[in-house]
């Protein structure tokens, strides 16, 4: 390992945003405070579908930040994974309603990985520009494709037969993208959900802003995207970013939490003193941002050794989940406890995003999951010859 690390040129560091990824921060961040203010949260969460579709497509063609790791050739921004996190940081922050885990984070890696053709093409375009959105119905274990949990069978005829149940966004997708097991082996199919044998069932869920939906599937219509041959390498990389972007998401709510209870700290007074100045508040505070900061590091480290192909995805991926999960879930419970009894409230905005949080956790693996991968990876599964390591970023 030491000879390994000795020999990466010292020639900058990891990360270092543009000055053209900074104003797509603030562009973001603009469109967010604009769109997705607590006020509005609250009405699109109860309402039918949980987002407004016209803003939906003005993410997508206006400010192009729905498929800014896509390349211009499939009718996407042509940016980089990079780009993509920034703008699902900011989402995150917002808290926005929409389908960005089904579309953004899982739909279009699994497009984008997939081999051209007509059917990929057009779907991928269409969500890139926001006009259609997707819901992933694949089952995985812990960010990992779960071939065994598959349940759902495609015919000779190319329609196919199943329950996939807990599908995120999959309650008002236009398109499914399935994973179904074949005379073949497994392959990935597009389904649309408005056409014949399609039954969705939304769920009651913590998180009101990402809903789920069980969906049943009976001798339905379907469009294979990926074949045999790549199936388990293009569901395996969409798992893989969608992890990483996860990660993201996390960390721009965490980012919110925190500067709401700075500020919140500086000026609720108690006893003639801001109660930023107690300790038992500013060390939990002080906690909370070192939490933060080792999840922004490990996050945008999966992101960029993604991009750049470094590092095992596999590892990288877990440490980000790992170390993001815990650190919002944490920020989001202290979040409450600085804000004091109107931390509690239904009111307070804090508790949309501890649901947000605990939701999270669960998605694509819980942070006790990702450690046990971790410890697989390393400890378990390494060899002397082919240990898997991770990259300073001084390369």
């Amino acid at each position: 390992m030491a000879e390994k690390l000795a020999d990466q040129p010292n020639s900058g560091a990891e990360y270092v945003f543009t000055d053209e990824q900074a104003q797509l921060r603030t562009a973001v961040r603009k469109f967010c405070a604009e769109n997705f203010d607590e006020q509005t949260v609250r009405a699109l969460m109860e309402s039918e579908p949980r987002f407004d579709p016209p803003v939906w497509a003005r993410l997508g063609g206006e400010l192009g930040v729905l498929g800014l790791a896509v390349p211009e050739a499939d009718g996407g921004a042509g940016g980089t994974l990079v780009d993509q996190a920034i703008a699902v940081e900011e989402l995150g922050a917002a808290l926005a309603c929409g389908p960005v885990f089904g579309t953004v984070l899982l739909a279009i890696p699994a497009l984008v990985a997939a081999s051209a053709g007509p059917v990929r093409d057009e779907l991928l375009g269409a969500l890139a520009e926001g006009t259609r959105t997707a819901a992933f119905a694949v089952p995985d274990q812990a960010g990992a494709f779960d071939a065994a949990a598959l349940n759902v069978t495609a015919a000779e005829d190319g329609t196919l037969t199943g329950t996939v149940a807990r599908v995120v966004d999959g309650d008002a997708a236009d398109v499914l993208l399935v994973a179904a097991t074949g005379p073949d082996g497994v392959a990935l199919y597009a389904v649309d959900a408005a056409g014949p044998g399609v039954q969705r069932t939304a769920l009651h869920t913590l998180d009101l802003t990402r809903p789920q939906a069980t969906v049943v599937l009976t001798g339905t219509p379907a469009q294979l995207v990926a074949g045999t041959g790549e199936a388990d390498r293009v569901i395996t990389h969409a798992f893989q970013v969608a992890s990483a972007l996860l990660a993201a998401e996390q960390v721009g709510a965490a980012q919110h939490l925190l500067d709401l209870s700075v500020e919140y700290a500086k000026s609720r007074l108690q006893f003639g003193r801001q109660i930023g100045s107690f300790q038992a508040v500013k060390h939990r505070l002080a906690d909370c941002l070192v939490d933060l900061e080792h999840a922004r590091s490990a996050t945008y480290h999966a992101v960029w050794a993604l991009t750049e192909g470094t590092d095992d995805p596999a590892l990288a991926t877990s440490i980000a989940q790992a170390t993001a999960s815990a650190a919002f879930a944490k920020i989001a419970a202290d979040t409450i406890q600085v804000h004091g009894g109107i931390g509690f409230t239904w009111e307070h905005q804090a508790h949309l995003y501890f649901k947000r949080a605990t939701t999270d956790a669960a998605l694509l693996g819980s942070a006790e999951a990702h450690r046990s991968r971790v410890a697989e990876l390393v400890l378990d599964d390494a060899t002397s010859e082919r240990a898997p390591w991770v990259a300073t970023g001084t390369q």
